[in-house]
């Protein structure tokens, strides 16, 4: 009887034990962690599969909506568009009987605050339709930089007809007056011979697959940085940074000539045959080992902690041409590295929490974005989870996820592709009408738990296909964007 009761402890430690590192499988939703002292104290806007992109605040309140999706939804800084506030760049229309995925988009266009319709593109795109996807930008010429597909044929890949992608810059008035295609530099891209054969037969059985054969998921300017301050002209801030997530690089174009001048992949040091040491690997300074499924490479923004590095969530998933060799622990990263040496100086895995590194991972869309405070807002997009880390990485700050639904099971998992945290310091107050100032200032939630007492020091997922009614109308405040990415 004793041996029993001994058995029967044993089994019951080892499975609180397998329970403990496999983590919840019911997840609270909404805000679940919120610590005013430690976060930027801001608003979060995203757009969702629910069909609407969303603004919220600290507490997970919406605060607003836009009636219509972007890929990904951009809210305009105002000092680029005469100080007007609350504008957003969205989707405004599809393409019946289209097979989905960056051949969806008929016109995209800007939305003041209440949804009225300012700007509108697309019938004068090349096909009548602007086909536009996964990035967009407001420049400051007033001209628009948009990312969007073309249907060809792409030299070296063969003669079936399918999804390149090409960046327009258009103007005001609807003509497109640069443009680039991605598919006339396929040599630039550092593809070797043997990937070059993998793409090609791949193209020949799998023809025109519907987030095209790069899947470029990124594009915007360079913008101002200390490289080019010191005299590398390859990171002039007119140039323009895009990532390829099946193809594992990532590319500067030089806007004057269409060339590309810096690039990083799709090939690193490293074995192939050691891949799960990549994931577990906490030393720095080393050399980027390695990337997979990226999205939302940019350059840090000058006047941020680490300005002028470049910030990517590494997704770690199935990608490359032949595909790269991933580890058993799936698990993804947030990488700052240094542009010029190539060197990672900065990371994030589920290890800085705590956690097994497969307890952070999302293995398509998401994004990082650096904030003022030094913390990053990081968009765990595959199961739609927002939360901050701060640099120290002893605890996460700051982590909401995005509409408060009753709890929900595994495995109902949200998206969400990108993530915009918008400065709160240089906000105007949220206002009711009569009703005096509110969402301007972020105390605790009631019943909020701190930052460090979380059992797991890990956000519960939460859904964000729902939604909450607004207390009022509100205005839009005076936001200068701070960039993030899909």
């Amino acid at each position: 009887m004793h041996q029993h009761k001994l058995l029967l402890l044993a089994f019951l430690v080892a499975l609180l034990v397998i329970v403990a590192i496999g983590g919840p499988r019911i997840y609270p939703t909404g805000v679940t962690i919120y610590d005013p002292s430690r976060a930027f104290n801001s608003f979060v806007s995203f757009s969702a599969p629910d069909g609407n992109t969303h603004l919220i605040d600290m507490n997970g309140n919406e605060v607003h909506r836009w009636p219509h999706v972007g890929l990904p939804g951009n809210v305009i800084d105002p000092r680029l568009i005469g100080g007007k506030r609350g504008h957003v760049l969205l989707q405004l229309s599809s393409l019946p009987g289209n097979p989905g995925g960056i051949f969806d988009n008929k016109t995209v266009g800007e939305l003041d605050w209440d949804g009225k319709t300012v700007w509108e593109w697309g019938t004068q795109a090349p096909g009548g339709a602007a086909l536009q996807n996964h990035d967009w930008a407001r420049l400051a010429n007033g001209n628009t930089l948009l990312l969007c597909t073309i249907s060809r044929a792409v030299p070296w890949l063969g003669p079936q007809i399918i999804g390149d992608q090409a960046i327009y810059e258009v103007a005001p008035d609807g003509k497109m007056v640069w443009h680039w295609i991605a598919g006339d530099h396929l040599k630039e891209f550092g593809i070797p011979p043997e990937g070059l054969r993998y793409l090609r037969e791949r193209v020949k059985r799998n023809g025109r697959e519907i987030w095209g054969y790069l899947e470029i998921n990124d594009m915007q300017v360079v913008g101002p940085n200390r490289w080019f301050d010191s005299g590398d002209l390859r990171f002039d801030p007119e140039n323009i940074i895009i990532d390829s997530r099946k193809g594992n690089f990532i590319v500067i174009i030089e806007r004057k000539t269409g060339r590309i001048v810096w690039r990083l992949g799709p090939e690193f040091p490293g074995s192939e045959f050691a891949p799960d040491q990549r994931i577990l690997n906490q030393k720095l300074p080393r050399p980027v080992d390695q990337l997979s499924g990226q999205h939302n490479a940019h350059l840090i923004p000058k006047g941020l902690p680490g300005a002028g590095n470049l910030l990517v969530f590494d997704d770690q998933g199935g990608a490359g041409f032949p595909p790269a060799a991933l580890g058993i622990y799936a698990g993804s990263r947030v990488l700052e590295i240094d542009p010029v040496k190539k060197e990672i100086v900065w990371q994030y895995t589920g290890e800085n929490s705590g956690r097994p590194v497969w307890s952070f991972f999302s293995s398509f869309v998401s994004s990082a974005q650096r904030l003022p405070n030094g913390n990053t807002l990081i968009d765990e997009g595959m199961t739609g989870r927002f939360f901050s880390d701060h640099p120290n990485r002893r605890y996460r700050l700051g982590i909401c996820d995005a509409l408060p639904q009753p709890d929900r099971v595994e495995p109902d998992l949200p998206r969400a592709g990108r993530a915009l945290r918008l400065d709160s310091r240089r906000h105007a107050a949220w206002r009711d009408s009569g009703k005096g100032d509110r969402h301007n200032q972020f105390p605790r939630a009631p019943g909020m738990k701190s930052a460090t007492s979380s059992p797991y020091d890990k956000i519960a997922l939460g859904t964000i296909f729902g939604s909450v009614p607004l207390q009022g109308p509100c205005r839009p405040p005076a936001f200068p964007l701070v960039r993030v990415a899909c």
